[in-house]
């Protein structure tokens, strides 16, 4: 994640926010999924044999709707002030995914995969209060089994997260969007509790060598060398996959699958909601079986993703057209020029076409895993998992790496390199990449950034030895006005399905820091928890938002993700040593059962009810004058015969999409005409990728505004008659919301043409078509 123009908005945005003395926020019920709660609730799960059929565990899959407001909020990921959503490309998605133990029903994990920036610590709190209060039904579900993970998407909307930090640049918290997620969820628990069946599960991996690069090798070439010639690449090839499939019939019902690249293929001037590479891996992947398996779900969860970059030819000047900078990335010392290039980059598409084709990737290999005959099946085995909370202000422990050293954690404190940015987002003002305590870089000479660091918090002499050698920019763990702005609180979690562990990570960790974790628990896994052959995954960013995780010997250098690693230099260690000191509490019941009950640990705050937010509220929608909601301004060519690859538009009197999310519904469809039943089908909704939302203000005073509908015709698609709808939500002065839609006139498609030649365009669609 990347927050460089957030130092722009800290002089002014602080004191307000430091002399706010109210809340400004108005609440406005998040309720449009009541419906669907209430029905997913209505049931009772299967039992664990059906027809004489016995399964190794019980496995369910479900998948809601979480598409909060797609206009007028900033996204989440790059902090960039100026990138407030205008529409939706693709709807975003959580993933639910639960594995149970055959012979105790109590015994079960949930794995959710959002496509969202990240898990959030109030977001988590919302959805395990949600489930309680579902009844004993759902009391299998709780605070130990319950992970929270996000995509690590930069193109879904902001305004939710728990901490002050991440919302200055969105104006404050915004309860919609924050519910959006929490309701979303539950519900993608509850039609995965509602779907359980007696099921097996099966591991592989394969490479995907083509998806991800690391983009602070600088940094990665400060580990040992003897640790390095271990591994062919500086970043993670191997994709993971974990797939589920029914005992009945041995039908795959989905597949949970781990890789680490950024979902930064978008780029900073994107304005429309997606879910990145990761969205569109997992769209591909259930697209190409719906027909067979209406039910099926995709998950890409992330790994170590800290210091990979989905922008895979690299960085370089835009001015110059020369590579960046090896050490700080920067173009004749500035940051702002330095870009990373993504697979089709040549388009001038916000980078649409590189992330579909990274998406393409990553749902390439998943596909002929889940049809392949190699996976190794997991035996009915042993499901546990433990969660607790660790304050990492001042954190003592032993190196897991080195039992001589004695070894502390830091308040939370984010260094000048954090505001330099990244290649997928590069920073501002004077500030790079690589800045260490040692440095004469423009940005520590600058007193306007002692100022604003004053404005939050003076680091103490014992915070700044405790973080050396980073240069404390914002010393976050220890600002408290007027609520927390980062947590020094952090979840420590492990979930079990027998020889597999999960680590659920808060932060981002890096590549190497990802192995040495991983590797620790495996090498303590046959002593602790009799496990000959032991497999660890790590997915996250998880449950809370952490930042990065990055090695010691890359913490020296303070690029990006250095700089972003709140804790200090210790952050690993610590990480590893408490999940390594609480892996016993991963054995078999009769094993914890003569065990001391893990304590929870410190509760972090909740913000919801306590958060600020200056995000104006939809005040009322009117229609130009002589026209009505859904009124066509723009219809396509009804005299021109249109053909795959083409792009057909409809424009019409909109509303403000922020009156209702439409979740689990649609902004806009494309229909074709059946002429054997005499009647319009929808054949495509805003959930697919090729058919795009924009929504403008036309005037604010009067409260108008326009809709476009775009459909970028693919490849397959059948000839005959097609027509564009809007469906949108008026918002009158007195706060009715009355729904409408708009259609627009009948148009033509005909069969392929041929003469398209091999611009980006097509080739994104080829893939698709092949695919």
């Amino acid at each position: 994640m990347a927050r460089k123009p957030i130092l722009q908005l800290l002089l002014v945005l602080c004191v307000t926010f430091v002399a706010a003395s109210s809340l400004i926020w108005l609440l406005f019920p998040a309720n449009a999924q009541d419906e669907a709660l209430v029905a997913a609730n209505s049931g009772q799960p299967r039992v664990c044999q059906q027809n004489g059929v016995q399964g190794d565990y019980f496995l369910g899959v479900g998948k809601a709707d979480i598409t909060g407001p797609v206009v007028e909020i900033n996204l989440m990921g790059y902090a960039d002030t100026a990138q407030s959503g205008t529409g939706l490309r693709q709807r975003i998605y959580s993933r639910a995914f639960i594995i149970g133990s055959a012979s105790n029903h109590s015994r079960r994990i949930v794995y959710l995969v959002l496509d969202t920036q990240s898990g959030d610590t109030a977001v988590r709190d919302g959805i395990l209060g949600k489930l309680k209060g579902l009844g004993p039904e759902y009391a299998a579900y709780n605070k130990d089994n319950v992970a929270v993970t996000g995509t690590h998407s930069h193109s879904g909307p902001g305004a939710w997260l728990n901490y002050l930090l991440p919302q200055v640049t969105s104006k404050g918290f915004y309860k919609d969007s924050y519910q959006a997620i929490v309701d979303g969820s539950v519900l993608a628990i509850q039609r995965a509790h509602q779907s359980l069946v007696p099921g097996h599960l099966s591991i592989g991996e394969k490479q995907v060598t083509d998806a991800n690069i690391n983009r602070s090798p600088y940094a990665y070439l400060r580990n040992p060398k003897k640790e390095r010639d271990r591994y062919a690449d500086d970043v993670d090839k191997n994709l993971t996959i974990l797939r589920f499939e029914k005992a009945s019939d041995g039908r795959p019902i989905g597949i949970l699958t781990w890789f680490p690249v950024h979902g930064t293929s978008l780029y900073q001037n994107n304005t429309l909601i997606t879910g990145d590479n990761k969205g569109v891996a997992a769209y591909l992947v259930e697209e190409s079986v719906k027909k067979e398996n209406p039910g099926f779900v995709a998950g890409f969860s992330q790994a170590n993703v800290g210091d990979t970059s989905p922008n895979v030819l690299g960085p370089f000047c835009e001015d110059t057209g020369l590579q960046c900078s090896f050490n700080d990335s920067t173009c004749d010392g500035q940051t702002q020029p330095c870009h990373g290039r993504g697979p089709l980059f040549r388009a001038i598409d916000q980078g649409t076409n590189s992330c579909f084709e990274i998406g393409h990737r990553q749902a390439t290999a998943a596909k002929a895993l889940l049809e392949s005959d190699s996976l190794e099946r997991i035996p009915a085995s042993t499901i546990s998992y433990f969660h607790t909370y660790t304050n990492f202000s001042s954190f003592s422990f032993t190196s897991p790496f080195n039992q001589s050293r004695q070894l502390r954690t830091c308040s939370a404190a984010l260094g000048y390199g954090f505001a330099g940015g990244t290649t997928d987002g590069p920073g501002a003002f004077d500030f790079s990449q690589g800045t260490n305590d040692t440095d004469d870089s423009p940005s520590l000479k600058n007193p306007l950034w002692k100022l604003a660091r004053g404005f939050i918090h003076d680091p103490t002499d014992e915070q700044v030895a405790c973080q050396k050698p980073k240069p404390i920019l914002l010393d976050v763990g220890e600002a408290h006005r007027p609520y927390a702005w980062s947590p020094n609180i952090v979840d420590i979690q492990l979930l079990r399905v027998g020889p597999l562990i999960m680590i659920i990570s808060p932060g981002e960790a890096t590549t190497m820091s990802g192995r040495r974790w991983r590797e620790a628990l495996a090498a303590a896994a046959p002593d602790t928890l009799g496990i000959s052959e032991p497999k660890v995954v790590l997915g996250g960013p998880a449950n809370t938002y952490a930042h990065y995780i990055a090695t010691e010997e890359e913490y020296g250098v303070q690029r990006y993700e250095g700089a972003s690693t709140l804790y200090g230099p210790h952050t690993l260690a610590a990480y590893v040593n408490l999940t390594l000191t609480y892996l016993p509490y991963l054995g078999s019941e009769d094993e914890t059962s003569y065990l001391d009950r893990l304590p929870p640990g410190p509760s972090p705050p909740i913000n919801v009810n306590t958060s600020l937010s200056f995000i104006n509220p939809v005040i009322v929608d009117n229609p130009a004058l002589l026209k009505r909601f859904g009124d066509t301004l723009e219809s396509p060519d009804p005299a021109k015969q249109f053909t795959p690859r083409a792009t057909v538009t409809a424009r019409f009197v909109g509303a403000n999409p922020r009156n209702s999310f439409r979740l689990e519904g649609t902004f806009a469809a494309v229909e074709k005409f059946d002429a054997k039943a005499s009647q319009w089908t929808e054949v495509r909704s805003d959930r697919d990728w090729f058919l795009v939302y924009h929504w403008k203000r036309v005037s604010t005073v009067l409260g108008t505004s326009e809709a476009t509908v775009e459909w970028e015709i693919e490849p397959h698609t059948d000839p005959g008659m097609y027509r564009l709808k809007y469906y949108g939500d008026a918002k009158s002065l007195g706060g009715t919301i009355t729904p409408f839609e708009g259609t627009s006139g009948v148009f033509n498609i005909g069969a392929t043409s041929d003469s398209d030649g091999g611009s980006a365009a097509t080739l994104r669609d080829e893939l698709f078509r092949s695919f």
